[in-house]
């Protein structure tokens, strides 16, 4: 099935970062724009309180539930904010590995940000996204 997102490199920039820089989506692609996903079981309580990786990790699953309700999967993700309360650059980087594994060879371009409080008690982490489909 042909994929609706372009990843864009430049080598005139950095490839430190472990991502692409851009990404597009044609026209005629369907976009699905995603609220935070956050790390919450399905009666609402906060998974793996405490544990940054965890809730990645939880919060990837449930951005994968949300995804296949559209007709979409990681793949077709165009871009992502990765949000960590945490001012511990360290706290932001466990987040983000996991994200960047799950992620895989579809390195989208991200914003990892740290900040100072998300909306559920006890939560540490909150992934956005956009994705683009070809409905054929």
């Amino acid at each position: 099935m042909p994929r609706a997102v372009t990843l864009i490199r430049s080598a005139a920039l950095s490839d430190v970062a472990e991502y692409a820089y851009a990404a597009t989506a044609p026209a005629e692609a369907r976009l699905i724009f995603l609220a935070g996903s956050c790390p919450l079981n399905e009666d609402g309580s906060t998974a793996a309180v405490g544990d940054y990786a965890g809730q990645a990790a939880k919060a990837l699953e449930n951005m994968e539930t949300a995804l296949a309700a559209a007709g979409a999967g990681l793949e077709d993700v165009i871009s992502t904010r990765v949000l960590v309360a945490s001012t511990r650059q360290e706290d932001l980087v466990t987040a983000w590995q996991v994200v960047r594994d799950a992620f895989g060879d579809h390195d989208v371009p991200s914003t990892l940000l740290g900040v100072t409080v998300l909306g559920y008690h006890d939560q540490l982490v909150e992934i956005e996204g956009v994705a683009a489909v070809l409905d054929s």
